[in-house]
C-alpha cells in the first residue's frame, strides 16, 4: 500500500514532467489560499500543439503509472491550451499566444510560487512496486 502523495509533491512532479518534455517557463503557484477549488497550479508554454500533447499525454502516463486518474482534461493542443484537473492540482498547457493573452501568473499574482526545481520528482509507484 502506498501513501498519496501530497498536493506539492503532486505539482512538483508534473512541473518536472513538463521539463523532461522541454516545456518553458514552468511556474507552481501555491492558489490554496484564494481558490476554492483546488491547491496548486502548474503553467508552463509548449512551442506548438505536438509539444503541447506530448507534455498532456506524458504527465497522464505518469498519473496512470501512479494508480491516478485526472478528474477531467479541458481543450486541445490545437487551440493553444490544455487544461489537466487532478483534483489539488490543475494543469495548465498553453501555447504562446495563449500564455500572453490569458496571464495566468497577473491573475494569481497573490499566490506563491514554489521552487519545484529543487525537488524531486515522485518515483512511478508502479516500477517501485516492481523492485520491492
Amino acid at each position: 500500500m502506498h501513501q498519496e502523495p501530497t498536493p506539492e509533491a503532486l505539482a512538483c512532479t508534473c512541473a518536472h514532467v513538463a521539463d523532461d518534455r522541454k516545456a518553458d517557463a514552468i511556474v507552481v503557484l501555491n492558489v490554496g489560499k484564494t481558490a476554492f477549488f483546488t491547491d496548486h497550479f502548474v503553467i508552463a508554454t509548449g512551442r506548438n500543439a505536438r509539444q503541447i500533447r506530448a507534455i498532456a499525454e506524458e504527465i497522464l502516463r505518469r498519473l496512470k503509472d501512479m494508480d491516478r486518474l485526472p478528474i477531467g482534461t479541458e481543450g486541445d493542443a490545437e487551440s493553444g491550451w490544455v487544461l489537466l484537473d487532478l483534483g489539488e492540482v490543475v494543469v495548465h498547457l498553453l501555447s504562446p499566444e495563449a500564455r500572453a493573452l490569458y496571464d495566468l501568473e497577473l491573475l494569481w499574482g497573490e499566490a506563491p510560487r514554489l521552487p519545484w526545481q529543487d525537488t524531486e520528482p515522485l518515483e512511478d509507484i508502479a516500477e517501485s512496486r516492481d523492485h520491492a
